[in-house]
Parts: structure tokens; C-alpha cells; sequence
């Protein structure tokens, strides 16, 4: 039993595993470098926490898969990690008015997707049916990471890239369309066991 509790408590305490820990603690210092008094220097400084937390979300599942350092633990914090980020983000920059006007829809909609899938993912979960991340889901993941990462750079982007902000919005759109889109596909994929339950 006390070896058992060992392996669980060192398979919490892998590599995989720190890096979403690292994800979740990146989240705060996001919001609070979206918040600092307007100041290039946060926004670049954002951006750079906000990368690395980005890149994180590739290599945790990686490294679990090739390592075979696969847990409980990590399985559920990963997409948590994951929509911690997005919506703080979303909320940061809607606060800040980077996201302001019709786009705010756009993250509404992305918002509302993730609450949606997650409650679909933790429901057929119960039932033990699977609910495969399909290839336009990685497009739309791929798409709202890098139009979050344009608007982080707002101001100081523009001052970089003219119109940097406007891309960023622009991919956000982009996103939020492939987000409606996967949001239902998910629905078509579990409405056959929505009565198993």
C-alpha cells in the first residue's frame, strides 16, 4: 500500500506533470501583466509568460506519451490548465477593451465552448465513452492561441507590426467560427448516449 501511494505521489511530481502545474501558475501572472498600468514592457513580459505557457501545452502530453508517464492527475488538470488560460486571457483583454465591439462575441463564443465541451467530456466520462480531439478542434486550438498572442501584444504589438491588434482580432474571429463549429460536432458525437446516463 505505501509503495503504491510512493508511485502514485512521484508519478504526480513528473515532468509532464510540473509543467501543467507551471501552465496553472502562469495564469495569474498573465492577468497581472495584462493589468499593469499601460507600460510596453508588461505587455511584452505578458506575452513571453504567456508563449511559455503555450509551449507547455504541447510538450506535458508529449513527454507523458513518449515517457509513459501518463497519470490520473495529469489527464484532468491538462484541459483545466488549458481553459484557465484561455479565459483569463479573454476576460483580461475584454476588461482591458483590447476585445471590445462585436468582437466580444467572438470570445463569448469561445468561452461558452469550452464550459460546453467540458461538461460533454466530464458527462460521457461517467459512461466511459471517449470524445476524441478531432483535427479542426487542433486548427481552432492553434488559431486562439495565436490570435491571444496578438492581442497580449496589443499596443506594443502595433508599435512593432502595424495593424498587429487587428489580426489578432481577426484570428480570434477565425476561432471563434471553427469553435461554434467543433462545439457542435461534439454535440452530434454525444447526443447518441445522452439518454445512457
Amino acid at each position: 500500500m505505501a509503495n503504491s501511494s510512493a508511485r502514485t505521489g512521484s508519478r504526480n511530481w513528473n515532468l509532464p506533470n510540473l509543467l501543467t502545474y507551471g501552465r496553472v501558475a502562469a495564469v495569474p501572472l498573465v492577468v497581472a501583466l495584462l493589468f499593469w498600468p499601460a507600460d510596453a514592457w508588461a505587455r511584452w513580459s505578458a506575452l513571453a509568460v504567456y508563449t511559455a505557457a503555450a509551449i507547455t501545452d504541447f510538450f506535458d502530453g508529449y513527454l507523458a506519451r513518449m515517457w509513459s508517464q501518463q497519470s490520473s492527475l495529469g489527464r484532468m488538470l491538462d484541459p483545466i490548465a488549458d481553459k484557465l488560460l484561455v479565459a483569463a486571457v479573454l476576460l483580461s483583454l475584454s476588461a482591458d477593451h483590447t476585445i471590445a465591439g462585436a468582437s466580444l462575441w467572438a470570445a463569448i463564443v469561445i468561452l461558452c465552448r469550452e464550459i460546453l465541451v467540458s461538461g460533454l467530456r466530464e458527462y460521457l466520462a461517467e459512461l466511459r465513452v471517449p470524445l476524441p480531439v478531432t483535427a479542426v478542434a487542433k486548427w481552432k486550438t492553434g488559431a486562439q492561441m495565436v490570435a491571444l498572442g496578438f492581442l497580449i501584444a496589443g499596443p506594443a504589438g502595433d508599435a512593432v507590426l502595424p495593424n498587429a491588434t487587428s489580426i489578432g482580432v481577426a484570428l480570434l474571429w477565425v476561432a471563434a467560427i471553427l469553435t461554434f463549429y467543433t462545439g457542435w460536432d461534439y454535440m452530434k458525437a454525444s447526443y447518441d448516449h445522452a439518454g445512457d446516463g
